[in-house]
């Protein structure tokens, strides 16, 4: 096996050595300036004798002061995170895998070896290999050997991405312990996944055992990384969840313009004023750019003064999934750490030293010059990637293709010569030594270590709980700020979770005081959305619902102190649109509640879609009632050869017929306005049958307008009941968190267990009260076992035959008692009662079926009972203990 020649060098192995020498004079020029510091300190404290021999000695109250200054100063010791050790695995419970190696795995390890040895000898400015780092069990293992490809049984776990979030929610980092180098210990997916921790090398063969499970194309990448990558610092990163999503504008088809169309009316403003308004916008929006560029240029400033001095020579781990397998179009990288893909051209990759699967090994030959930008992931091209064993999935090229046409046929011979004699070489990997990599539905659903995890981006915070952890639901909450030190809290977003109420997002506004509470389908007011400022009634709130799940078709409400708007869809009367305006309420001295003192109407505004079973110049489209003025006012449908809609106005006066109840009719009580005038739309009787419809429409109206108030009301006073109880859904099947399944279980398993019960007392041994003479433990004798036989028989004879001699008794006691109670009614049969008579004949009944069910189980033991004889003689003949004694008798 012989590696390929390098070709081009690798120049970014000598940038790191010269930097790691750069970087170790810089600090013996730190240590070496220290010293003559702390020399020239030495001068400056040293004085001539004479002047000591002045100065007064040192009394005991300085001594004491001394001590009591040194004993106030603290030392603190900066703590280490912790890290999984020997001493916190149990290595005697692991099983023979995690301890040693197979036949297979050592001639793995020495071919590794082989390789690594000719490697280093070709390439010496490289670094060594990572290829078998010990395991939790301290024996070394190959590193592909580590990956277990697992398909996990949860649907969630199916994609890339919700795989990728799971590890970074489970497992709590931890650095690698020398930030320059691979670690030595690369433990099992199972140990880590029981311990909840590890560094990036344990996140990626995490992550790429689930994805290869899942069907994606993925690696383990070792290689170097950003600062913040390998430490997992976000706050230079703005938040996923804080982005907004890019709308996709849907242009308008332009209507092209009609011949005859009335021209839009002159604009009568003023350019002058409009062009400095513009340059006014313009000069603010300036400022603004302005101070944002000088803030990010502050901020650029401030990143360059923290310039890493480890730039490039970080190890970080990381997963590569190539395009092919499950749709993926594109290669990319997938940090493990924070659940993020990146491109292969992201600046964050800094180079690449090998990467694996659970089948191969390859190593980079490329130059890393330029980061990861210039990479070709063709693991196939032996020049670019040297493979560790022959007979991967990733076929090399073919040498057709790299030389010319002109080859002759010798070469060719020659070259599927030396193929054969690499198909003889071939090995494959062993299969890999860690167990099957197992989720539990109780750790799936916590995800973070101890349920709660917190991380920090910039101007935000985000934190993640486990469902079920809070009591009110929360799962997620993101805080966003105004300034980078994260003090001036700008937004919160809060995530709930089987919220009895439905609850599933609750937006909060600090600075406008605005909050906006996001239902899921279910709740019992059908609300879909409420944006309020306080939950007091009558005040700024807008409500949206879901439409399907009302009678009524709402599907907004807009409310403030004076108005109220509501929008309606898909009703039978083509309502779409209803606004009410409210004037001052009027004072009343009993009571001053809302439901009792309503705020008065004023004007109710309602529209309607088109209803295209009327005429457009009898179907409504707008209809305002002016309730202190009394008077209507109806706006008609356009048709659509018209411009102009008709419209009609109601004026309702006070005045009276002679009997005062009804109003006189009169024509200036009636204004219209027709497009194409009908003639009996003038009568005064067709007007009038109209205005009292409107009248009473009036009156529907207000009264609608007045449910909808107290809706208002019912649905505040329920949310603040549902804040205060903050009631959470448990599912039927969950029989850990469901007291009613649980009982119902536990009322099983108490029934299951007294049928075990039973069922071992109908096993009990029948032989046990003959055998309790005799010592345990001993065989029986010949005479013994005929006893116990006899005896056993005898009793069970005795049985039966006082079972038969009981049933008789019975049946003998209830003759004698019917003999009596006949004879007691043929004596008193002339005096007796109809009641007394009845009762005779139910005893009679009642006697006569007990005797006949007692002689039918006389006559049915009397027939089994010589066959359970026969069969009990049969059993003892059978039992292990009696048989041989019993035989020999025979």
């Amino acid at each position: 096996m012989t590696l390929a020649v390098l070709r081009g060098g690798l120049s970014l192995d000598s940038q790191r050595r010269a930097r790691m020498e750069v970087l170790k004079e810089k600090v013996e020029e730190e240590e070496e300036a220290e010293r003559e510091e702390a020399a020239e300190r030495g001068k400056k404290m040293m004085r001539p004798v004479e002047m000591r021999r002045e100065e007064p000695p040192m009394t005991q109250e300085m001594l004491r002061d001394l001590e009591k200054k040194l004993s106030e100063i603290e030392i603190v010791i900066p703590e280490q995170p912790s890290i999984i050790t020997k001493d916190t695995i149990d290595i005697s419970k692991l099983p023979l895998s995690y301890q040693s190696n197979t036949l297979k795995e050592e001639h793995l390890l020495e071919v590794a070896d082989n390789f690594a040895r000719q490697y280093s000898h070709l390439c010496p400015d490289r670094v060594p290999l990572f290829l078998h780092p010990l395991n939790e069990c301290g024996v070394p293992k190959f590193v592909s050997t580590t990956i277990r490809p697992t398909l996990m049984p949860y649907p969630e776990l199916y994609n890339w991405d919700s795989c990728a979030q799971f590890v970074s929610d489970f497992l709590s980092m931890v650095p690698l312990p020398d930030p320059l180098q691979p670690p030595s210990h690369l433990y099992s997916s199972t140990t880590v996944l029981k311990h909840q921790k590890g560094n990036c090398f344990d996140f990626s063969t995490l992550l790429c055992s689930m994805l290869i499970g899942a069907g994606y194309d993925a690696y383990c990448v070792n290689g170097y990384g950003s600062q913040d990558l390998c430490h997992m610092d976000l706050t230079r990163d703005v938040c996923p969840l804080t982005m907004k999503r890019k709308e996709v504008v849907q242009e308008e088809e332009k209507v092209p313009p009609k011949k005859y169309t009335i021209k839009p009316p002159r604009d009568l403003n003023s350019r002058f004023e409009q062009e400095q308004e513009m340059k006014k916008q313009e000069e603010l929006q300036g400022e603004e750019e302005r101070r944002r560029k000088e803030e990010e240029q502050r901020l650029l400033e401030v990143e360059k003064a923290k310039t890493d001095p480890l730039h490039g020579l970080r190890v970080h781990s990381w997963v590569l999934v190539l395009s092919g397998k499950r749709e993926v179009p594109e290669s990319f990288y997938i940090d493990p750490f924070t659940a993020r893909s990146y491109s292969t051209q992201d600046d964050h990759f800094l180079g690449i030293e090998s990467l694996w699967n659970h089948k191969n090994y390859w190593v980079n030959m490329q130059d890393c010059w330029n980061g990861c930008k210039d990479l070709v992931f063709d693991l196939g091209d032996p020049v670019r990637w040297e493979y560790l064993l022959l007979g991967t999935d990733k076929a090399p090229l073919s040498v057709a293709e790299e030389e010319d046409d002109a080859m002759n046929d010798d070469d060719n011979d020659d070259v599927e010569n030396l193929g054969k004699e690499d198909e003889d070489k071939s090995f494959d990997m062993p299969s890999s030594w860690v167990e099957q990599i197992e989720i539990s539905p109780e750790a799936f659903e916590t995800r973070c270590p101890n349920g709660k995890k917190v991380i920090q981006y910039k101007r935000a915070k985000l934190e993640k709980w486990a469902p079920y952890l809070n009591s009110n639901g929360l799962v997620c909450r993101l805080t966003t700020y105004e300034d980078l030190e994260c003090t001036m809290t700008l937004e919160i977003k809060e995530w709930f979770q089987n919220r009895e109420d439905t609850l599933q997002l609750r937006h909060i506004n600090k600075s406008t005081g605005l909050n906006i509470d996001y239902f899921k389908p279910g709740h019992p007011q059908a609300l879909r959305v409420h944006a309020y400022k306080s939950m007091q009634p009558e005040m700024d709130r807008v409500m949206e619902f879901y439409e399907t799940a009302r009678v009524d078709g709402l599907i907004k409400r807009e409310e403030t102190p004076k108005t109220m708007t509501e929008y309606y869809r898909g009703r039978s009367d083509f309502l779409s649109y209803r606004h009410v305006d409210f004037g001052d309420r009027v004072k009343k001295l009993a009571l001053n509640s809302a439901e009792s003192n309503p705020r008065p109407m004023v004007k109710i505004t309602e529209r309607f879609s088109r209803n295209p079973e009327k005429p457009a110049d009898e179907d409504v489209a707008e209809r305002v009632f002016l309730i202190p003025e009394e008077r209507t006012q109806l706006r008609y449908h356009c048709r659509d050869d018209h411009i102009t809609a008709s419209r009609r106005e109601f004026l309702r006066r006070t005045e009276v017929d002679s009997k005062g109840n009804k109003i006189i009719m009169t024509p200036d009580m009636c204004i219209n306005f027709e497009v194409e005038p009908v003639e009996h739309t003038k009568k005064l009787l067709y007007q009038y049958e109209a205005m009292m419809k409107l009248k009473n429409e009036e009156k529907l109206s207000r009264h609608q307008a007045w449910e909808s108030e107290l809706e208002v009301l019912e649905i505040l006073k329920l949310r603040e009941e549902e804040e205060g109880a903050h009631t959470l859904t448990i599912s039927i099947y969950d029989t850990k968190r469901n007291e009613k399944s649980k009982e119902y279980r536990e009322a099983m398993e108490h029934v299951m267990h007294e049928e075990h019960l039973r069922q071992v007392e109908a096993q009990l041994d029948y032989l046990a009260p003959f055998l309790a003479p005799f010592p345990p433990g001993e065989k029986l004798t010949h005479w013994q076992a005929v006893q116990v036989r006899d005896e056993c028989l005898s009793d069970f004879k005795q049985r039966l035959i006082d079972k038969a001699n009981l049933i008789q008794a019975r049946f003998e006691k209830e003759t004698q008692e019917l003999q009596k109670q006949q004879q007691w009614y043929q004596e008193n049969q002339v005096t007796l009662t109809a009641e007394d008579k009845a009762w005779y004949l139910s005893y009679y009944s009642q006697a006569v079926f007990r005797m006949r069910i007692l002689e039918q189980r006389l006559n049915r033991h009397r027939e089994l009972a010589p066959l359970k004889y026969l069969a009990l003689e049969e059993k003892l003949h059978k039992d292990p203990r009696l048989v041989e004694f019993l035989e020999v008798f025979v």
